[in-house]
């Protein structure tokens, strides 16, 4: 269900800009310009793109918070696998029947040879 409405919404979303970038612009918006009645005028509240972009902004919205509200609780029933810590897992045991492995002696570093150079004073 919750990816059913996701994908709805991203459909909503989609209508919402492309009914918004169809629009004509008139100029003002939020800032000075444009009839001062806006959307309560006759000619402002008759046009189909003026509603459908206010019905496509409130689906927008209540989509939003259903969503918001079925991902906080969705949490609760589904397991988290990425807590779960994995099993030890133990090295093979010698094979048996077989000669025992070879261990090598570390080697240790041979002391540097002495080139003659004369360290530099600090």
């Amino acid at each position: 269900m919750f990816t059913f409405l996701l994908v709805v919404h991203a459909i909503i979303a989609a209508l919402l800009v492309t009914v918004i970038l169809m629009q004509k612009s008139e100029g003002g918006g939020l800032t000075t310009g444009g009839s001062p009645s806006g959307l309560m005028s006759a000619r402002g509240a008759a046009n189909f793109l003026t509603r459908a972009t206010a019905v496509l902004a409130t689906l927008f919205v209540v989509m939003s918070i259903v969503l918001a509200v079925l991902a906080a609780t969705r949490g609760a029933d589904t397991i988290d696998t990425s807590r779960v810590t994995q099993p030890a897992q133990t090295a093979p045991g010698p094979v048996t029947g077989g000669p025992a492995p070879a261990t090598q002696p570390t080697a240790v570093p041979a002391a540097p040879a002495d080139n003659g150079a004369v360290p530099l004073a600090n």
